[in-house]
């Protein structure tokens, strides 16, 4: 890991449904187009191969490896480089509930890293959105920071965006970049979503990359989109329109350096006061 090397990564949006072969192969269209952009990191949404109804999304879901980090990996070998694949439903042999699961890919195809979702999102505002993931899903319970040839990256998926301790004890673990996939519903994400990777990215002077989903995948299911890549200073330096791409920017851990010493935030902590 070289502290003061500049390398770009790219953040991709989709508007994933539930057709999981054409999603798969809509990723590594997508996949392909950052590598062409001259990314060496490339980050995928939240649950890219298959969006439905929850029974649906227990039909579709993979063991790990499965069919689909396989056509990732043959992705991430061909062109050299790093594939986060934001998340699939990941099914354990032996297990009822299912695992919302990112897997961090390395240049050879091969798995860094493997983070299942901590915080499930269950809730309920009326009239508006009602989300209830518990039902098929188990959460995970390990925080995960995979080491790479460029940076340390801190892995999480959408809802965990509202817990600020993982961020920071993902910060205090050594990550420099913090990877937030998610599927932001539209009523939250216009209020929230970009209140929460900004203030993500200066609590803890980090990169923040946020590949989302947007737009309709069921007739009353909407996803906000507004995929961003984050600076250490809170700047947005890549923002997704409404529509599939990748967007792509330089993260350069000189200027992180920079801005945690010019603001030195995370050593004026007081640990003997209170916890993290």
């Amino acid at each position: 890991m070289t502290a003061n090397r500049s390398f770009r990564v790219a953040a991709v949006q989709m508007n994933t449904q539930d057709n999981k072969d054409k999603n798969v192969d809509r990723a590594v269209e997508l996949i392909r187009s950052a590598a062409a952009q001259g990314a060496e990191f490339v980050a995928l949404p939240e649950n890219f191969n298959f969006l439905g109804p929850l029974s649906a999304q227990v039909d579709n879901a993979e063991t790990i490896p499965g069919p689909t980090l396989s056509r990732l990996a043959t992705e991430a070998r061909a062109h050299g480089i790093y594939v986060a694949a934001g998340s699939i439903l990941e099914a354990v042999d032996g297990k009822e509930k299912l695992y919302n699961t990112s897997v961090l890919l390395g240049p050879q195809g091969e798995q860094i890293a493997r983070y299942r979702k901590l915080h499930l999102f269950d809730i309920e505002v009326e009239g508006q959105v009602q989300a209830n993931e518990s039902a098929i899903m188990a959460p995970g319970d390990e925080m995960v920071v995979a080491h790479t040839s460029f940076a340390a990256i801190g892995m999480s998926i959408c809802y965990d965006l509202r817990f600020p301790e993982l961020y920071r004890s993902l910060t205090l673990s050594g990550a420099q970049i913090i990877l937030s996939p998610a599927a932001f519903t539209l009523y939250t994400g216009k209020d929230h979503w970009e209140l929460l990777i900004r203030a993500r990215a200066v609590e803890n002077s980090v990169y923040m990359v946020a590949p989302a989903q947007f737009g309709k995948y069921s007739p009353a299911e909407h996803s906000f989109g507004n995929t961003m890549i984050v600076d250490p200073w809170g700047t947005v330096i890549a923002r997704a329109p409404d529509r599939e791409m990748a967007v792509v920017a330089d993260v350069d851990l000189a200027w992180q350096s920079t801005v945690r010493s010019s603001l030195p935030s995370l050593r004026s902590r007081r640990p003997d006061v209170y916890t993290l």
